[in-house]
């Protein structure tokens, strides 16, 4: 236990070092000019009009550079992603998740008792994800969310057709009624 205890300090100091070697080398306007490559599908300024995709806009960067990086190196698959980011750099990558992370994103709105229900499912990701969604670090920002997209991501955890070992966990106990009105909820926040 002592030496868990020690790890954390150490982990908090490396992750921190981390974040912050990211925000100094990011280009938010050379981030913004290789977005014009995701404005098809994620939407300008980073909000996608269909919900079979996400939103970008202020999403957690640590997050994006790791999943850009997954579809770059094949362990996330997605023949879409695969081919739009396999000429991309780690400093196009960087400069990409700065410009999104600088972003706001409002809320996708929802219907109120639904939204009440999935209140009531969200502490189960707010460990992760945050009190206010908004991500941390490698967890996303889930706030604003369209809710057919998390909805999706849910089930697809669930199904193992989307790897993510805590998450497969989460989702295999939620039922179709929960993972909607979770979603609901998470898409209202902004």
């Amino acid at each position: 236990m002592k030496s868990l205890i020690k790890l954390k300090p150490a982990f908090l100091l490396v992750f921190l070092s981390l974040y912050a070697s990211i925000s100094l080398s990011a280009d938010i306007s050379t981030g913004e000019k290789k977005a014009s490559l995701c404005v098809s599908c994620h939407g300008a300024k980073g909000v996608s009009s269909n919900s079979q995709w996400p939103n970008l806009a202020g999403q957690q960067p640590t997050y994006l550079i790791a999943q850009l990086k997954a579809f770059k190196n094949g362990s996330r698959k997605n023949s879409t992603m695969q081919g739009m980011v396999a000429s991309l750099s780690d400093d196009d990558f960087v400069n990409l998740a700065a410009y999104y992370a600088s972003l706001e994103l409002g809320s996708a709105g929802g219907d109120p008792a639904l939204i009440e229900k999935g209140k009531e499912k969200f502490t189960m990701c707010a460990g992760c994800h945050g009190s206010d969604a908004k991500g941390r670090g490698n967890f996303p920002a889930l706030a604003g969310q369209h809710p057919k997209y998390i909805a999706t991501q849910l089930d697809n955890f669930k199904t193992g057709k989307r790897e993510g070992g805590p998450m497969a966990a989460l989702s295999s106990n939620l039922s179709s009624p929960e993972i909607t009105a979770l979603s609901a909820y998470l898409g209202s926040l902004k």
